[in-house]
């Protein structure tokens, strides 16, 4: 994902003046855009294997959470709006407890997800490992994921005192720890193109 550049045939604010206006003013041209403190950011397409391990984590995850009635797990392209500087973000994968999704179909959801799970790509690694690390963290999202196709490892870690912690990397046959979780057996390995 890189830090948008538009041509400037419309008036178009400077970086770190982005708000949600803005962003709804953006040519709906299939790119997926997202404004972090006010800086717009657009994602390149993803590959086969980032949508492979996208998919079968969402899969899995859903069907842990339908299984025990927790909340809702969706994956992108949904806005999410975790500050008036920060939105919409688009996170590959997130999940919210089922006492905090609002009744009723929505057009986003306004707030911290419980969990937020992104999948690397090479375009992306300084967005998800910084940018939006700091931007779920600052927000209050209690867990986030950083999937890695290419090392097969999946990195979990969770809030506390305000910062994130690593809880573990999972890579091989381990089974992924989650604090929001309980109870949840996912096998890293089962995650990736074989």
């Amino acid at each position: 994902m890189l830090e948008a550049t538009l041509t400037p045939t419309q008036d178009w604010p400077a970086p770190g003046q982005w708000t949600y206006d803005d962003y709804l003013r953006l040519p709906d041209d299939g790119q997926r855009y997202e404004i972090i403190e006010g800086v717009l950011y657009m994602a390149n397409a993803p590959s086969s294997v980032h949508q492979f391990t996208v998919l079968e984590i969402a899969r899995q995850m859903a069907n842990f959470v339908i299984e025990y009635k927790l909340g809702q797990v969706l994956p992108a392209p949904f806005e999410i709006h975790l500050s008036e500087t920060t939105r919409p973000v688009q996170p590959d994968i997130f999940f919210v407890k089922a006492e905090r999704w609002p009744a009723g179909e929505i057009q986003f959801f306004a707030g911290p997800p419980d969990l937020i799970v992104e999948v690397l790509s090479p375009s992306s690694v300084r967005l998800d490992r910084y940018i939006k690390f700091q931007a779920y963290e600052q927000a209050g999202v209690p867990e986030y994921w950083i999937a890695n196709p290419h090392l097969r490892s999946v990195e979990v870690y969770t809030l506390s005192g305000g910062e994130y912690a690593l809880l573990g990397e999972f890579s091989g046959d381990e089974a992924i720890k989650s604090a929001v979780f309980e109870g949840l057996m996912m096998i890293n390995n089962t995650l990736f193109v074989r």
